[in-house]
């Protein structure tokens, strides 16, 4: 169930109360109820979509026990990895293998089609799959113990604020959570009840408003001016940003109304200065996956250059395929590789830029960065080459709607401000936040803006489909 629909939000008080009716000290219960309704919520998108969490779950669970008493054996890893890496397999990039494999033969002057799958994807079957397949990991190097509590670990995967779209959490930091006696914290509940209201804000008052411009320009862009298009590219950076940033504070503050910490997904992005340094601040949970289970096996940095540069790419190339089964993310984690390689040979990647200069390298950053976005948000390579050629076109209709750009603008103005002050006057932002009626003042304007100028039509967040 999706966190911006009516329904979830009239369901979580409740959700919420009975949970903190449970006594404290009854930690099986609490963990069992949070199992149901985790599975529940689940169920609501797809009754079906429950039996392929739970094969997931059960593989790594099994493979965990199998891994710590054979001795942590290379094989054993590598078959249940396989194992619970299939259901992904299957949905996600079979029709894409497929079509590829009938596309090359056909080349070669032969007719084989295997029949295709008309299955839909379980949602976030990427997110909670891989969160799986790293407690195995872990538990192959030694980096935690194979969890002895069937319901505690079945728990862990499927946690409902997470399940759809992240954040990735390791063993190491939820299951202690589970596993722990969880008092009622004020401070933690106000806390996620502020991200809940800041998360609701960037995705039905900038994202999904942002969505409108930038779908209406990328169905029929041949009617658009350039002006247009580059319009639609930067907003839909903006979209990608503000709705994923959304999910993820959203899941953080339902966490916390749960009396769970999970981890900040997002760190102002687009104020980075170089691919390397964007890649430490969006989807982190992501990006620290890939560092410790794609990355650094492979070698990471503590080899040869070439060797380097080799496990950058193929780091990415992992990356876009997570993202899709479409050439379009391949490419797309390629440009993300690569401009890290070039940024690494120009020695980017180690300096700390000030002043115009670091402004010049954050422009750079995000033209980059809104490129990629564009071959990431077009349904072909052609599409995506034919949109950003169109830049160069002038007659056309100069605007997909006058009134859109305004309300979306008036949503990125409060983002923009509030990120600046992290970003450069984090003491100024910290002193701010210390005023009472500020705060309030605030509270009231993101409520208002979400009531006035949202799109409040439930639209399903864009990584979900991941």
């Amino acid at each position: 169930m999706l966190f911006n629909t009516l329904p979830f939000l009239l369901l979580l008080p409740v959700l919420f109360f009975a949970y903190w009716i449970i006594p404290t000290g009854k930690k099986i219960w609490r963990n069992g109820y949070l199992l149901a309704v985790s599975y529940l919520l689940y169920a609501n998108y797809n009754p079906s979509y429950t039996l392929v969490l739970m094969l997931v779950t059960l593989l790594t669970y099994g493979g965990g026990i199998l891994v710590d008493k054979r001795g942590k054996r290379l094989h054993t890893i590598t078959f249940f990895a396989i194992l619970s890496l299939l259901p992904l397999l299957v949905f996600k990039y079979y029709n894409f293998i497929n079509e590829n494999i009938y596309s090359l033969l056909s080349f070669c002057g032969v007719r084989f089609h295997l029949p295709g799958l008309n299955w839909a994807i379980p949602v976030g079957i990427s997110f909670y799959t891989f969160q799986a397949l790293g407690y195995l990991f872990d538990v192959y190097r030694g980096k935690t113990e194979r969890e002895r509590n069937f319901l505690d670990y079945a728990l862990f995967v499927s946690f409902f604020p997470q399940t759809a779209s992240g954040p990735i959490s390791k063993a190491s930091e939820l299951l202690p959570q589970i596993k722990s006696i969880r008092p009622f914290r004020y401070g933690q509940a106000i806390s996620g009840l502020r991200l809940l209201l800041w998360g609701m804000f960037l995705k039905v008052v900038i994202a999904d408003r942002a969505g409108i411009y930038v779908d209406t320009v990328f169905d029929g862009y041949e009617k658009f001016s350039g002006l247009a298009c580059v319009m639609a590219s930067v907003l839909y950076s903006i979209q990608i940003y503000t709705d994923f940033a959304g999910y993820s504070l959203m899941a953080v503050g339902v966490g916390k109304l749960f009396g769970f910490d999970l981890v900040n997904n997002f760190q102002r992005p687009y104020f980075s200065a170089s691919i390397s340094e964007f890649w430490r601040r969006w989807h982190i949970s992501l990006s620290r996956w890939l560092k410790d289970y794609v990355f650094i096996p492979l070698g990471g940095s503590k080899c040869s250059k070439a060797r380097n540069y080799r496990n950058i790419v193929v780091t990415f190339l992992v990356s876009g395929i997570w993202h899709g089964a479409n050439w379009t993310f391949i490419v797309w984690g390629l440009v993300h590789g690569t401009t890290q390689i070039a940024e690494k040979i120009l020695g980017w990647n180690k300096q700390s830029f000030c002043g115009s200069v670091r402004l010049i390298h954050i422009v750079m950053t995000f033209v980059t960065a809104t490129m990629a976005w564009v071959v990431f948000r077009s349904a072909s390579i052609p599409f995506a080459i034919d949109f950003m050629s169109h830049y160069l076109v002038m007659s056309g209709n100069h605007s997909a709607g006058g009134i859109t750009v305004i309300y979306t603008i008036m949503g990125i103005v409060p983002l923009l401000v509030v990120e600046v002050l992290q970003e450069f006057f984090p003491a100024r932002y910290t002193r701010l936040r210390g005023y009472t009626w500020l705060r309030w003042s605030v509270y009231v304007l993101l409520f208002s803006m979400i009531l006035l100028n949202g799109v409040v039509d439930g639209s399903s967040f864009i990584y979900v489909s991941f």
